[in-house]
C-alpha cells in the first residue's frame, strides 16, 4: 500500500508554475551579477539597433552581406530579450518563478533564434564564398530573391523545428519536482521533469542538433575551404589580406557561437554541473549577443563611414534648426 501511494505520488502532474534555481548559488554576489548583466544588455540592444538603424539609413550598405547582418542583429536582440529580463528580476527576488505558458515561449523563442542563427550563418558563409569565389556572377547569384529565400528559411526552419519541439515537450506528462535548475527554460533541464521514457527525446534532439546545427556548420567549413583556396591562389599579398578581412568578422561570430554551443550541447556529462551549465548558457544568452556588433563594427569600414556618416548628418541637420 505504501509502495503504491509512492508510486502515485512519484508520478503525478505537477503545478502549472516552475521555480527557477538560477544563480541562488551566488548569494549577495546576485545583486553585481544583476549590474553586469543589466549593463550588457542595454549594450547589446544598444549596439544591435544601431547596426540596423545605420544599414538602414545608408544606402551603401543595402548589399546582401548587411542584409544577412540586420537578420543577424534582430535575432540576438530576440534571443537575450527572451532571457535577460527575466533573469534580471529574478536576480533581485526571493521566489524565481515562471508560468507554464511563458516557460513554454521562453523556450519557443530561444530554440527559434539559436537554430535561425545558426542557418544564417551558413547563408552568409555562402555570401562570402560567392562573392570571392565567384566575383563576376555576385550580383547575378546573390539576388534579392535569393537573399530573402535564405534568410526567410532560417527563420522558417526556426520557427518550425521550435513549434514541433516545444509541443512535443509540453505534450509530454511532467512528473516529480516542478523545480528546473537552471536559471531560464531549456530543454535539457526541462527534460528532467518528463515522466515519460528519454530515449525518444534524446533521439529528437539529436536530429534536431545534427540538421539544424552541425548541418549549416559543414556548410560554413566547405564554404571556407573553397575561400581559402581561393585565396591563397590571389597573385598579391594585399589583395589576400583585403580578401580574408571579408570574411574575419562572420568567422568569428562563428567560432564564439559554435565554440558556446560546443561547450553546451557536447559537454561530458561527468564533468557537467548545473552551475558550468548556467555559467555557459549565460555566456551565449548574455554576453554573445554584445559582441556580434562591435565584432562587426570595429573591423568594418564601411560600418565606420555609415556611422560617421549618419552623426553628421544628424549634426548639421541640428546646426540648422538653430
Amino acid at each position: 500500500m505504501i509502495n503504491s501511494e509512492s508510486h502515485s505520488a512519484e508520478n503525478q502532474t505537477i503545478s502549472d508554475v516552475f521555480f527557477l534555481d538560477g544563480f541562488s548559488h551566488l548569494n549577495k554576489l546576485q545583486s553585481l551579477l544583476f549590474a553586469v548583466v543589466l549593463i550588457t544588455y542595454l549594450l547589446t540592444l544598444f549596439g544591435n539597433l544601431l547596426i540596423i538603424l545605420l544599414i538602414k539609413l545608408s544606402p551603401s550598405l543595402h548589399t546582401p552581406m548587411y542584409f544577412f547582418l540586420v537578420n543577424l542583429s534582430v535575432l540576438e536582440i530576440c534571443c537575450t530579450t527572451s532571457v535577460t529580463p527575466q533573469l534580471l528580476v529574478h536576480l533581485l527576488v526571493e521566489e524565481k518563478t515562471i508560468s507554464l505558458l511563458g516557460c513554454a515561449a521562453q523556450m519557443y523563442v530561444f530554440i527559434i533564434t539559436g537554430l535561425a542563427t545558426c542557418c544564417l550563418l551558413g547563408g552568409m558563409a555562402y555570401d562570402r564564398y560567392v562573392a570571392i569565389c565567384h566575383p563576376l556572377h555576385y550580383t547575378t547569384i546573390m539576388s534579392n530573391r535569393v537573399c530573402v529565400l535564405l534568410a526567410g528559411g532560417s527563420w522558417g526552419i526556426g520557427i518550425l523545428v521550435a513549434m514541433a519541439q516545444t509541443t512535443w515537450l509540453f505534450s509530454q506528462p511532467l512528473c516529480g519536482s516542478n523545480r528546473i535548475h537552471h536559471y531560464f527554460c531549456y530543454t535539457e533541464p526541462f527534460q528532467e521533469m518528463l515522466c515519460t521514457d528519454s530515449w525518444k527525446n534524446v533521439i529528437f534532439g539529436l536530429s534536431v542538433l545534427v540538421l539544424f546545427v552541425i548541418g549549416p556548420f559543414l556548410l560554413i567549413v566547405l564554404s571556407y575551404i573553397h575561400i581559402i583556396s581561393t585565396i591563397l591562389k590571389l597573385p598579391s599579398a594585399e589583395g589576400r589580406r583585403k580578401a580574408f578581412s571579408t570574411c574575419s568578422s562572420h568567422l568569428t561570430v562563428v567560432t564564439l557561437l559554435y565554440g558556446a554551443a560546443l561547450l553546451s550541447d557536447l559537454k561530458l556529462k561527468s564533468s557537467s554541473t548545473p552551475e558550468s551549465d548556467q555559467l555557459i548558457s549565460l555566456i551565449h544568452t548574455v554576453v554573445t549577443p554584445m559582441l556580434n556588433p562591435i565584432i562587426y563594427s570595429l573591423r568594418n569600414k564601411e560600418m565606420k563611414g555609415a556611422f560617421r556618416n549618419t552623426v553628421g548628418k544628424a549634426i548639421s541637420s541640428c546646426s540648422g534648426r538653430y
